[in-house]
This record gives structure tokens, sequence and C-alpha cells, in this order.
């Protein structure tokens, strides 16, 4: 089972400089870390808890360009009682865990209850799938 998730870059990824504007980093991580809560955690985007992003940053190592494929390497930094931080790595396609990441990122979403937009804690499904799948615990450098 992989935790990385692929995201091919777009033509309008690309900034006047030539390279992916610094924007589509967050918008792959994103991307990745929603649809693996979709897809391995029952997470549904219309329930009553919903997870809002609290923080995020992105270091960037190296560009990439249109066409490339890229992949985003999903683990989890820290996980709370109503918090998850995300611990991302950006790599081109195919990458094996040697090569350097393009860009390392970190997400933190706070799981809330839609109405009150109070914290809840993570919903059990989420939790168990971050334990059962995901490394926990910050990447080495």
């Amino acid at each position: 089972m992989t935790n990385r998730h692929l995201f091919p870059l777009r033509w309008n990824d690309n900034d006047q400089y030539g390279h992916m504007n610094n924007t589509v980093y967050y918008e792959a991580m994103d991307s990745a870390v929603n649809t693996w809560m979709m897809r391995r955690a029952d997470l549904d985007p219309g329930g009553d808890v919903i997870g809002l992003a609290r923080a995020s940053s992105c270091e960037f190592l190296a560009p990439a360009s249109f066409p490339e494929v890229l992949e985003v390497d999903i683990a989890v930094a820290r996980l709370g009682t109503t918090a998850i931080t995300w611990d991302l790595a950006i790599l081109r396609q195919g990458a094996s865990g040697r090569e350097a990441p393009l860009a390392m990122g970190r997400f933190t979403h706070v799981f809330v209850d839609r109405k009150e937009r109070r914290p809840v804690p993570i919903p059990a499904p989420i939790r168990a799938a971050v334990e059962a799948e995901l490394h926990i615990g910050a990447r080495q450098p």
C-alpha cells in the first residue's frame, strides 16, 4: 500500500519563470491529504465533522515544470486529540526514498463541528486509518 498520490502538472501550473508556481505546491499537498482521508479514512466532506486548515508551511527545494507528474508522500508529524499535522514530501513520479524531495510541507487540520465550528475529537475512522497506514513522527532530514 502506498501513501503517495499522483499530481500531474497542468500547463497553467507554470509561472512566467517557467516552473511550477509556489501556490501549486499547496494545491498538491491539500489535494493529496483530502483525497487520502476520503478514500482511506471515510471522510465525508458534507458530514457533520470537517477538517479546517489551521496552519501550513512549505520549504521549496527544487523546481518542477509542466508536463511533469509529481507525487505527494503523506505521513503525519503529530496526531493530537482534535488535530493532525500532516508531514508531506513532494517528489518526482517514481522517485525512490533516497532521492531528495522537491518540497517539504506541513498542514495542520483541526477537526470541528460543521455548524458550531468548535473543535471535536478526530473522527475514529480517520484516527484508525492514520495509526494503521501512516508513519507518525517528524521525518528525518
